[in-house]
């Protein structure tokens, strides 16, 4: 065979050989331009989940900081009202002291002797407890505010684990209110804001407290308080009112 034709029997071949790799070319580019588009979609999708989680990270610092700064507040309201009731403890001191009035001749003289009775006609320490308790309150609506602190006081001496403890405490603060000695009120509602945290009585008596700093003048501790209640106890019927003293 004429070897100059030799070449020409290849061409044939190599141009199909050609042919076939730009296909294969053309094939891997959509596979890469594919593969750009499913990598940009996922790199979007990762960003967005990395956006959101950056929200979320923001939101709970900005509401741990929030709370930070409530808490802070309420706790400078305590204390600055725990300074005002050592003011007015002093003060009622110094009074007492004035008038001549012993506190240890007060506390004997609160409760009423146990009248003799056998043991097996003696009622329960609960029945006990209620009925000074209700012969206090009988007395407070007689406006018979020594003669309700007795029974009150007896209550809280001789019964101070009773389930009625918090409420005797209350009224003895009421007692007070009522006969418009609100410094001394104060004293007692703090009481119940302090020793019985679980009380039913607790938003009533930082009702009466706030009230009883109006009373006195003292506007600061009264908003305070007023504002301690609605943090408090929002859906109490107090807080309703203490809302409308704030505004």
């Amino acid at each position: 065979m004429n070897k100059k034709i030799t070449p020409f029997l290849f061409l044939p071949f190599l141009v199909l050989s050609a042919c076939a790799s730009k296909q294969d070319l053309v094939v891997v580019t959509d596979d890469l331009r594919k593969l750009k588009t499913e990598s940009a979609g996922s790199y979007s999708d990762v960003q967005q989940a990395h956006d959101e989680i950056l929200r979320l990270q923001g939101s709970i610092e900005e509401a741990a900081h929030k709370n930070t700064l409530a808490f802070g507040r309420l706790g400078m309201e305590d204390s600055l009202l725990v300074h005002k009731v050592d003011d007015l403890e002093s003060r009622l001191q110094k009074i007492e002291q004035y008038l001549g009035i012993d506190k240890k001749e007060q506390s004997s003289s609160a409760a009423p002797k146990p009248k003799e009775t056998p043991e097996s006609a003696k009622p329960s320490g609960v029945t006990d407890a209620a009925a000074l308790l209700k012969e206090g309150q009988e007395r407070l609506g007689k406006n018979s505010f020594a003669p309700a602190r007795e029974s009150f006081a007896a209550l809280l001496k001789t019964y101070p684990a009773s389930a009625l403890a918090d409420q005797a405490q209350f009224y003895l603060a009421d007692s007070f209110f009522s006969e418009k000695w609100y410094e001394k009120a104060i004293l007692e509602y703090q009481v119940v804001i302090a020793k019985y945290i679980k009380s039913s009585k607790r938003p009533a008596a930082l009702f009466k407290q706030a009230i009883s700093f109006e009373k006195i003048g003292d506007a600061a501790n009264a908003k305070a308080r007023f504002k301690t209640l609605v943090n408090m106890y929002p859906k109490a019927p107090e807080a309703a009112l203490a809302r409308k003293k704030i505004q």
